[in-house]
């Protein structure tokens, strides 16, 4: 198994490096590659992953891992 790994960014997305699969409510699984940034706003249209819409929507938070 390789090595995953997860950074929080500050007002931002999770970034996830390394090979996934992302499964939905339903079950379905699907592969995502090797890099994903996944929305934390809840404001993105491409949701679960982010679009960048954080930048405008005035998502705040900082906070330590």
């Amino acid at each position: 198994m390789s090595q995953i790994k997860i950074t929080k960014f500050d007002e931002g997305p999770y970034v996830i490096e390394g090979e996934i699969t992302l499964v939905d409510g339903k079950g379905n699984a699907f592969r995502t590659g090797s890099q994903t940034a996944l929305c934390r706003c809840g404001h993105s249209g491409t949701q679960p992953f982010c679009d960048g819409t954080h930048k405008s929507c005035g998502f705040r938070e900082a906070s330590e891992a």
